[in-house]
């Protein structure tokens, strides 16, 4: 190596070293803002902990969980959720409510081996979780019509989103137009069980639906607004949405499956914002979640997350997969809730997500859960 090109390969690296450190001082800075959160934070989680665990949820009041107002207190109700609530500078977090129980799947409809506990019982040993299968034509046929129908299914979800509705109601028109279509469901809103809180002005929601049909899954699920939303909320969302476009286009035979985080990472911290790193996609078919994983974040090493994008393999022509970018507000880390599924950010700053499933083509990619002619009109960037 000559020394200009190595004075240039150097220069390239300090350039590349002095970004991740003002990454680091971004994330630090995040951190001292948070420092008198953190232990309301930890107070908020203790209480979701023992209301959790008290019979139907019913037995904790706000007076025995210490708030200051006894007039509050004498208000509530047997069986309303105590006020998991904290305070940061921009909104309230989300608490727990009374959950959704299972809704009830005609016998003549085939389901997934996962369908009755949510357990796979084959996919954990399959093959499939170490080669990514290319999907005869017949297979691809499959999914097409599967991925049509989620859909579908979706958008007629996103009709009924407004201020006053509960998630609960959402997930009944999902489950009754799943259904109708002669269909089994999973479960919806991503890693959020379905509960009995009413959506708020100013809401974001992200509906996630998953639909089995003739043997193959269909996944895919949008972040939308409720009612009047705020500037920064609308910038999330956009941004999550821009992502999403963002991977997709450079999909194709060839291209790394971990240059996908690559483009994402960077436009999410271009515009401010981390992207969660504890999930991914996922490759799709006749197995709910298969080879290949696909991390959203990238591959340069961070030296506080101790993380990199290290996904392996190129994208070939055949292959499905989901791509599914969950970018946050504030800082990249979640939480799980104490009923054991629900993810929530560490820090109770929003967080949106997109998805799509896709089919790598000869010459690019076929968006197989594209929207469709009649899907709503819920982005108003896309009404421009």
């Amino acid at each position: 190596m000559t020394g200009t090109r190595m004075e240039s390969s150097v220069e390239a690296m300090e350039s590349e070293l002095r970004k991740i450190s003002a990454l680091e001082g971004q994330l630090s800075e995040m951190r001292k803002e948070n420092i008198e959160f953190k232990p309301a934070m930890g107070d908020m989680w203790k209480k979701m902990e023992e209301w959790m665990k008290t019979p139907q949820q019913q037995c904790l009041t706000l007076a025995d969980l210490g708030t200051s107002s006894s007039t509050e207190a004498s208000k509530t109700k047997l069986g309303d959720p105590p006020d998991f609530s904290l305070k940061s500078a921009s909104r309230l977090t989300l608490r727990p409510y009374p959950i959704s129980g299972r809704r009830a799947v005609p016998d003549h409809i085939e389901k997934p081996d996962w369908a009755a506990d949510g357990i796979p019982k084959i996919e954990p040993n399959s093959d499939l979780q170490n080669i990514v299968e290319i999907k005869t034509q017949e297979q691809i046929e499959k999914m097409r019509e599967t991925c049509r129908i989620a859909r579908e299914v979706l958008d007629a979800a996103a009709c009924v989103i407004k201020p006053g509705v509960t998630t609960d109601e959402i997930d009944a028109v999902v489950h009754e137009a799943t259904i109708a279509a002669g269909k089994s469901v999973n479960e919806i809103i991503c890693h959020g069980i379905p509960d009995a809180r009413r959506l708020e002005d100013g809401d974001i929601v992200n509906v996630d639906v998953t639909v089995c049909y003739k043997g193959v899954h269909g996944d895919l699920n949008e972040t939308y607004f409720v009612g009047n939303v705020d500037e920064a909320s609308q910038q999330l969302v956009r941004c999550t949405y821009e992502c999403l476009e963002k991977a997709i286009s450079i999909v194709k035979p060839g291209v790394r499956f971990r240059d996908v985080g690559e483009v994402i990472n960077r436009h999410a911290s271009m515009s401010g914002f981390s992207v969660v790193k504890s999930y991914c996609g996922h490759g799709i078919g006749e197995l709910f979640h298969c080879a290949p994983n696909i991390p959203h974040y990238g591959s340069i090493l961070c030296t506080l997350t101790k993380a990199g994008n290290k996904a392996v393999g190129v994208m070939k022509a055949g292959q499905t997969f989901t791509i599914e970018p969950m970018i946050n507000a504030g800082v990249w880390r979640d939480r799980l809730w104490p009923d054991g599924w629900t993810a929530a950010t560490a820090d109770g700053k929003r967080s949106s997500q997109f998805e799509h499933t896709l089919l790598v083509t000869e010459t690019g990619v076929e968006v197989l859960t594209a929207r469709l002619p009649t899907s709503p009109k819920m982005f108003p960037w896309l009404n421009a």
